[in-house]
């Protein structure tokens, strides 16, 4: 089995954070891989997550288009 877990980020780096780690953590025997679309934060989630999280797919909008067209 394969999963793919899509988490759409708005200005919530710290709750992110964790979110990550729990995913990460429940994901360790099963084949997945994790996306994270962020809706141009400004809490400064890219430069704090991206080091942090390295195997984590990252998209970085321009703007924020929303939790349905970013989902």
């Amino acid at each position: 089995m394969h999963l793919s877990v899509i988490i759409v980020n708005y200005n919530v780096k710290y709750f992110l954070e964790q979110c990550l780690y729990s995913v990460i953590k429940a994901g360790k025997k099963i084949d997945s891989e994790i996306f994270v679309v962020d809706n141009h934060s400004s809490d400064g989630s890219k430069v704090y997550l991206e080091k942090k999280f390295p195997n984590v797919v990252f998209k970085w909008n321009t703007e924020n288009i929303g939790f349905a067209r970013a989902n």
